[in-house]
């Protein structure tokens, strides 16, 4: 479906960004992974993975990387801003140096990547820009005011860029998981479990029990998202964030 078309995944090494990335390479696509890590690009590369080391906080990282991806491969049809820094803090206990770099990544992060993206993709016609949100960038994430506050500004990008492009051939929505089963969920069980004094089993289980359904949700589930997003027939599918929440009202 996707054969001869380029894309680009932010944190593609590993959980969502490196499920999305295989799904988008399953259906023909050349897929170029990012991330900050070389080894764990190329542990991940192989076959249509090609791996490229790009800080998404660095702007002139971004800018020679995404074109040296576009030499390499064609204009890039298909992003995803995925990259992304998942952490609680309380808001008394936030300083400007957290606040910064969170935002660096999960919002400066995704403009810079867009905006390079679209540099060859407006040269096309058709592109796909699939940004990974959250559920909280819907709703307030009760501990995590400032990773609330990047997610729900991701979302406003995406839905300013979709009120700029409609009626062009290219589409932006977001996706906004609940809690994923990765590597970003493990962590975050360690440092309730450090904070609280719960066993790592309760800390598991306080976040699996925020999913309605009463699962984590697998990273193939988003990435099978973000490829219906790629399909034919969705191009009517614009500025939309997409719940993948176990039933989140």
């Amino acid at each position: 479906m996707l054969s001869g078309k380029h894309a680009l995944v932010t944190g593609g090494g590993t959980g969502i960004g490196l499920a999305i990335a295989r799904a988008l390479a399953d259906e023909g696509a050349l897929v170029t992974i990012t991330g900050r890590r070389a080894a764990t690009l190329q542990e991940a590369a192989g076959g249509r993975l090609h791996p490229l080391v790009m800080d998404v906080q660095d702007e002139a990282s971004v800018a020679d990387g995404i074109a040296e991806a576009v030499t390499q491969r064609g204009p890039i049809q298909i992003c995803v801003p995925n990259a992304g820094i998942a952490e609680g803090r309380a808001l008394l206990k936030t300083d400007l140096d957290f606040w910064r770099n969170m935002m660096a990544t999960n919002l400066d992060g995704a403009f810079l990547t867009i905006r390079e993206s679209l540099k060859s993709m407006t040269q096309t016609d058709w592109g796909r820009i699939v940004a990974v949100s959250s559920i909280a960038g819907l709703k307030g994430l009760k501990g995590a005011p400032t990773y609330t506050a990047s997610k729900h500004a991701l979302i406003g990008l995406i839905r300013g860029l979709a009120a700029d492009y409609a009626g062009k051939p290219y589409t932006f929505n977001a996706l906004c998981p609940a809690y994923v089963d990765t590597d970003i969920v493990d962590s975050n069980v360690t440092s309730i479990a450090a904070r609280t004094g719960m066993s790592h089993d309760e800390a598991r289980q306080l976040m699996v029990g925020v999913n309605p359904h009463g699962r984590l949700i697998r990273p193939e589930e988003v990435a099978d998202a973000a490829v219906w997003l790629c399909r034919p027939n969705s191009g009517s599918v614009n500025g939309q964030a997409i719940q993948l929440s176990g039933g989140e009202l």
